[in-house]
């Protein structure tokens, strides 16, 4: 974020606190990252509260910090009080983006946001320079921390937004405020936290309410909901352009990445353009050097003690349709050994848990896998589910997990797919200790 006076940042944040005058060199939530200059925001958690650190962060040569409550020994000069400090850095972050003067993307969706924000960002790329949300920056707040990082010379900015309750995309979009608003899909995610699926696709269609009126709404007409959220879009002013199997860009492309995921990505991804007056022939000549992301569903050849084997690390996300995809798509790949899956919890399903982790059996049951293993007490029901025939295996989390595909599963020409909530199951740690013990 360029400099900004810290009387500015008072009445940004509507602060009435008489604040020292002194430019602002950047913003900074981590009291160990402080440097002379900086404005410190004390943020809560639910295990930590930032106020508990002013005083050290005074001491580091924070020029100002950002407080719901003064500190004693803290000169009250150098504090800024504000009501919510994570609203009042939005609205920092909505201030930042008032002065880009370039097209604002902005995205939100069950499954596929991160791969589509960066095949956007990519493809993009080819026309102008582009800013987007930096990793997986796309909460509450992951979104100011992004609209204060946004680099003024860009053309086009891709901003992705998360949300596990409704009321967080709302909140969000009133910072972002897009010219583009797309949807990707909207699945059951976070059902534990909603009353009901169609209160999903509602929170989802928030990002319509703060988009620039006659803005563009892209949304995938083959997702659950795609009607309200049309319904939703016009409702907000929006021009609504829809992609799927019936309406999406007539142009030929090449993908990387084998998986109908992959495509509906794509085809978001070429509807932005058009929608956009780009050529959209030259878009698509890109796509075909878009690889899959680290963790979703990057392919890594890998030796074993006898021989080669493929693993699909699809790590990242645990959530039932995007196992379903990742099953699908194996389930057609061509495979001269056996195709194995290592599956792991699907968190956040609350009352529906044990019927989607049935479902994901019944898949398995019904299809070209060779081998499952699953892990964690949840993946029983899914294991379950498979024929007598079918080779299982059962671990009740991920230690010697590795050791034991490595050692005593896989063999030369397998596939493995490994898949499960990031958090929850943490098999990225057997897929990077797979990757760095194949490599």
């Amino acid at each position: 974020m360029e400099k900004i006076n810290s009387r500015k940042l008072a009445e940004i944040v509507g602060s009435v606190s008489k604040v020292v005058d002194c430019e602002i060199e950047n913003i900074v939530t981590d009291s160990r990252k402080v440097q002379p200059g900086d404005l410190f925001i004390a943020l809560k958690g639910e295990k930590f509260d930032a106020h508990d650190f002013v005083p050290e962060v005074i001491k580091a040569g924070a020029a100002l910090v950002m407080v719901e409550h003064e500190t004693d020994g803290v000169p009250a000069e150098r504090q800024l009080v504000v009501k919510d400090c994570l609203h009042a850095f939005g609205l920092i972050g909505a201030y930042n983006r008032s002065r880009f003067k370039g097209v604002v993307i902005g995205l939100t969706g069950s499954a596929g946001k991160t791969t589509t924000k960066e095949e956007l960002k990519f493809m993009l790329s080819q026309f102008g320079r582009v800013f987007a949300t930096g990793g997986n920056h796309n909460n509450q707040v992951g979104v100011p921390i992004t609209l204060c990082e946004m680099d003024m010379s860009a053309d086009y900015a891709v901003i992705e937004m998360g949300m596990s309750a409704k009321g967080e995309i709302e909140e969000l979009v009133s910072f972002v405020k897009p010219d583009v608003a797309v949807i990707t899909n909207v699945y059951p995610m976070h059902i534990e936290f909603f009353s009901d699926f169609e209160g999903i696709a509602e929170a989802k269609a928030e990002i319509f309410k703060s988009l620039k009126k006659g803005g563009l709404a892209i949304i995938n007409e083959d997702t659950n909901f795609a009607d309200l959220l049309a319904r939703r879009a016009e409702e907000n002013g929006a021009r609504v352009v829809t992609f799927g199997k019936k309406h999406h860009p007539r142009v030929k492309f090449e993908l990387a990445n084998e998986g109908e995921h992959y495509l509906y990505n794509a085809w978001c991804v070429l509807t932005v353009a058009e929608a956009l007056g780009l050529d959209a022939v030259k878009a698509a000549g890109c796509l075909k050097d878009f690889g899959a992301l680290d963790g979703r569903g990057k392919q890594h050849k890998l030796k074993l003690p006898g021989g080669l084997y493929t693993l699909i690390d699809d790590s990242y996300s645990g959530q039932p349709e995007a196992m379903k995809l990742a099953i699908g798509t194996l389930d057609k790949m061509p495979c001269s050994g056996r195709k194995v899956v290592v599956l792991g919890k699907m968190a956040e399903l609350g009352e529906t848990s044990q019927a989607r982790h049935i479902e994901i059996g019944r898949q398995l049951a019904d299809s070209s896998i060779d081998i499952v293993v699953g892990v964690c007490p949840e993946m029983k029901d899914m294991l379950a589910q498979l024929p007598a025939g079918k080779e299982r295996h059962y671990f009740e989390n991920k230690e010697g997990l590795d050791e034991f595909l490595i050692n005593k599963l896989l063999q030369n020409n397998d596939i493995v797919l490994i898949k499960g909530a990031r958090y929850s199951s943490k098999l990225y740690q057997v897929a990077e200790s797979l990757i760095k013990k194949g490599a």
